[in-house]
C-alpha cells in the first residue's frame, strides 16, 4: 500500500512539532555575547533611568540665585557654585531655612554652560541673559525609563543597542533562546568543489552557502562531512554527525545512488515525513534518530533543496529554540498554475507592491532565487491573477 504523502503545509507543522517536542533550554550569556541572540525573558529595569540627577553639559552646578561663590565642595549650598561635567552628579536641592513652623521650600539647582559663564574675584556670574532657568541642563532621574518598565520584549533579535540599554539597567547577563547546533552531511559523486566542472560534474553549490543560510534560520554550524554515494559511508557519516540537528543534501531520490533514506532505517531512524507533497523538494524527509537527533535530508537538485530548508528547516530549529516558526504573509501578483496533488513553491520578487514570479524556477537553477524576496506557496488550484497568495520571505530579507 502507497501511503500518500503530507502536504507541505502537513510537512511543515511536523517539522515544528518535533522541533518543539525536544524544545532546548535557554541560556545566560554575558552581554558581549548577546547580540544576535534572541532575547528569551523579558527585560525590565529594576532601576530608574537614568536613575540619578546628571549635569548635561560641562559648566557650573549653581545654587539659587547668582552671583555665586565658587567652591570645592560636593553639595554647594545657596548662592555657591562648583565645576561640574557632563554626566556627572547632580546633588539633591538644599532647602532655604524657614521659620520652624513653616515648610522649607526647596532651592532651585541649575548647570551654567561654561561658554555662558565668567568668573571675577571668586564670584560666578551668568554672561548670557536669562541663563541659568532652574532646572537648566539638569537631566532628572527616570526621563528614559522608571523601575519597572518594560524595556525590551522576550522574543527580540538583540542589537548592540539592546544589549548597551541592559548594561544601563545594571545588568551583565541576558537569557537567551537556544540555537540548535547543525551538522551537515553533502552527498554526492559528481560534485567537485572548486573551479569549472567538466561534463557530468557539477559545481559545489552547498558548501559555500549553507552554513551562512542554516545561521539565518537561526542554526549554528557544528560541522560538516562529504560523502561519496555508498550506503556504507552514508550511514557513517549520519552516525558521526556530532549536532541536535543534521541537514543532508542529496541522496533522497529512489535511485541506486540515493542511499539517505536507506542509511536512515539502518540506523533505526523513524521517519516523520517521508516525503512532501510539493514541487520543488518532494523526496525531502524529516526523521528522529534513536538518540534524538532530527534529521532534516534535502533533495539535490539547488533550487529544491533551498526552498525545503527554508520552508521545513526553518520550522524545525524554530521549535527547538522556543520561538514561532516565521509566519506566512499575504501578497497579492500574477496568475501561477498549480500542481495536481502538489504545492508548488515559486521564488517571487516583490515590485511595487505585487509578487512577481521568477521566470528561473526550476529545480536546478539558482538564478530566479537569488534575486527573489519571497517563496510563493502555490496549492494544487494554483493562484489566478491579481488574487491574494500566501508567501515566505526568503531568509536574507528578514530579521530573523
Amino acid at each position: 500500500m502507497v501511503t500518500a504523502r503530507p502536504t507541505w503545509r502537513q510537512a511543515r507543522a511536523i517539522a515544528a512539532a518535533a522541533g518543539a517536542a525536544a524544545a532546548l533550554p535557554s541560556e545566560r550569556v554575558p552581554l558581549d555575547r548577546a547580540v544576535g541572540r534572541r532575547l528569551a525573558d523579558d527585560l525590565v529595569t529594576p532601576i530608574d533611568l537614568p536613575h540619578f540627577a546628571s549635569a548635561a553639559m560641562d559648566g557650573w552646578l549653581v545654587v539659587g540665585e547668582g552671583p555665586w561663590e565658587v567652591v570645592d565642595v560636593e553639595a554647594p549650598a545657596p548662592g555657591q557654585a562648583r565645576a561640574i561635567v557632563t554626566g556627572a552628579l547632580v546633588p539633591d536641592s538644599p532647602t532655604a531655612a524657614q521659620k520652624a513652623d513653616a515648610p522649607s521650600p526647596e532651592v532651585q539647582v541649575a548647570v551654567l554652560r561654561s561658554e555662558s559663564a565668567a568668573v571675577e574675584g571668586g564670584l560666578l556670574r551668568s554672561t548670557v541673559a536669562g541663563e541659568p532657568q532652574p532646572g537648566h541642563h539638569v537631566r532628572p532621574p527616570a526621563t528614559e525609563a522608571q523601575r519597572g518598565e518594560l524595556l525590551v520584549a522576550a522574543g527580540t533579535l538583540l542589537n548592540p543597542a539592546h544589549v548597551a540599554l541592559a548594561a544601563s539597567t545594571g545588568a551583565d547577563e541576558l537569557t537567551v533562546q537556544a540555537v540548535p547546533s547543525v551538522a551537515l552531511v553533502f552527498t554526492g559523486d559528481e560534485v567537485v568543489e572548486t573551479g569549472l566542472p567538466a561534463a557530468g560534474r557539477v559545481r559545489d553549490s552547498f558548501g559555500v552557502q549553507f552554513p551562512a543560510l542554516i545561521g539565518m534560520l537561526g542554526g549554528r554550524i557544528a560541522g560538516a562531512a562529504r560523502v561519496p554515494d555508498l550506503l556504507e559511508e552514508t550511514v557513517a557519516a549520519l552516525g558521526d554527525a556530532r549536532a541536535q540537528v543534521v541537514v543532508t543534501t542529496g541522496g533522497t531520490g529512489g535511485s541506486s545512488a540515493d542511499h539517505v533514506r536507506a542509511a536512515l532505517l539502518e540506523l533505526g531512524a523513524r521517519l516523520l515525513v517521508d516525503g512532501v507533497a510539493m514541487r520543488p523538494g518532494g523526496p525531502t524527509r524529516v526523521a528522529e534518530l534513536p538518540d534524538g537527533r532530527l534529521v532534516v535530508a534535502l533533495p539535490g537538485n539547488p533550487l529544491a533543496a533551498m526552498v525545503s530548508a527554508i520552508t521545513l528547516v526553518e520550522p524545525l530549529l524554530a521549535g527547538l529554540a522556543g520561538r514561532e516558526p516565521v509566519p506566512a504573509r499575504v501578497v497579492r501578483g500574477a496568475a501561477v498554475e498549480g500542481k495536481s496533488g502538489a504545492t508548488v513553491l515559486v521564488p517571487y520578487a516583490d515590485v511595487d507592491g505585487r509578487a512577481v514570479v521568477a521566470t528561473w524556477r526550476g529545480a536546478a537553477m539558482l538564478r530566479g532565487l537569488a534575486g527573489a524576496t519571497g517563496i510563493l506557496i502555490v496549492p494544487p488550484e494554483g493562484v489566478p491573477g491579481g488574487e491574494t497568495a500566501e508567501a515566505l520571505p526568503v531568509p536574507w530579507v528578514i530579521e530573523r
